[in-house]
């Protein structure tokens, strides 16, 4: 089953929520664990027994569990095999980007079907082109895994890139955001029909995406999945879908981390089910 499938039956079933699993120190000094690999496994297994059954996808922070080092990773391991195990779809928010057989290598990690690291998706820098990620495209459509490249995020420091012109090329005139997605969208016309395509992208939610020369009004197909991180604590609302994000609004995952985090691990469960309710809501 490719990824587009499985991420329109999460929708179907649970809704459009995502729930971020970020192990900050803070957090986890709130929720009484100690800053090391194993308080990160247990948040992390805690933030996965509070989505299941109430959310339909868990995003993983991989800095969050890599800056304990080989340790970190073990839980990590075991918190993405649990999601799985769960019934969750699993979004590894690692946002490699390298070119040739080293960024093939980071998607075997996270995308090869028995990989100790394996995700249903994960997070990936094109700003060398989208070109120089041709084998992880390839490899999550063969793999029915998804891949949600970086397009217009919403740290302001990126803008000046994210905004550049093309200078030439097939896209010259172009953003490198709009850019992104045109590549991006005709690799996925390019693949055998599915509801979603294989290949998404990130925008952030509290982004004007007119800004970045993107074209929201025009629908395409097969539909963007649509990563968009900034609901919740950082002030995007979820009424506010449509008029953000226009023709790609049907693809939208809402993000959402700490404003569900900081529910604490008594409270998550409740806040997880509340949140994903307002999501579905909001979508009708």
């Amino acid at each position: 089953m490719s990824f587009g499938d499985r991420l329109a039956a999460a929708f179907d079933a649970y809704g459009r929520l995502c729930v971020g699993i970020d192990p900050h120190a803070h957090l986890l000094a709130d929720w009484g664990l100690e800053a090391s690999a194993a308080g990160a496994r247990a948040f992390g297994l805690r933030v996965v027994e509070a989505a299941a059954g109430r959310a339909g996808i868990v995003k993983p922070q991989v800095a969050f569990f890599e800056r304990y080092g080989s340790a970190g990773y073990a839980a990590l391991e075991d918190v993405v095999r649990a999601a799985r195990d769960a019934g969750l779809l699993v979004i590894a928010d690692a946002k490699r980007g390298d070119i040739g057989t080293s960024v093939a290598a980071y998607a075997e990690a996270w995308l090869t079907p028995g990989s100790p690291l394996e995700a249903d998706a994960m997070t990936i820098a094109a700003f060398q082109g989208v070109g120089s990620i041709a084998e992880p495209m390839r490899l999550a459509e063969a793999a029915g895994k998804g891949l949600f490249v970086l397009a217009a995020t919403s740290n302001p420091e990126a803008a000046v890139i994210q905004q550049a012109v093309v200078a030439d090329g097939p896209r010259a005139g172009m953003t490198v955001a709009r850019a992104i997605i045109e590549d991006v969208h005709a690799f996925n016309q390019e693949q055998p029909p599915h509801p979603f395509g294989t290949v998404g992208l990130v925008l952030g939610a509290t982004v004007a995406l007119g800004d970045y020369g993107i074209d929201t009004a025009t629908a395409v197909a097969p539909a963007f999945p649509v990563l968009a991180p900034g609901f919740g604590h950082q002030g995007a609302r979820v009424a506010d879908v449509q008029r953000l994000f226009g023709s790609f609004a049907p693809g939208v995952i809402v993000s959402e981390s700490r404003g569900l985090l900081t529910a604490g691990p008594d409270g998550l469960a409740d806040a997880v089910a509340r949140r994903a309710e307002e999501v579905r809501s909001s979508h009708g």
